[in-house]
């Protein structure tokens, strides 16, 4: 795991991650790309201090083998998304259509 000091790198390769961002409304989608513009800016102990991008883990979720957890972050206003940490990479995995449904409950 790197250090709290590291800059974050993004991971946006995930194919329904890119799905679910690229089908958001075009306001919905500029608040997500001014989200992610910010966590390239920032470090991984910046991050877990932030109260707005709100970096929690989910533990409703059994993450897949080889990933040690699956985190939720706010990406927009009415939307989180989900991701892991991989080192220095924050790795996108889906955009969540509501709130509840990143959770695993619905």
């Amino acid at each position: 795991m790197g250090s709290p000091d590291n800059p974050i790198r993004l991971d946006l390769n995930n194919l329904v991650f890119q799905e679910h961002l690229f089908g958001l409304q075009k306001p919905e989608r500029n608040a997500a790309m001014d989200t992610l513009r910010k966590i390239r800016q920032l470090s991984w102990g910046q991050l877990y201090r932030d109260n707005g991008l709100k970096w929690e883990k989910i533990v409703s979720v059994k993450p897949p083998q080889g990933i040690d957890a699956i985190y939720s972050l706010r990406i927009t206003q009415s939307r989180r998304c989900t991701a892991y940490r991989d080192g220095d990479f924050m790795r996108f995995l889906t955009v969540a259509p509501d709130h509840d449904s990143t959770y695993g409950r619905k």
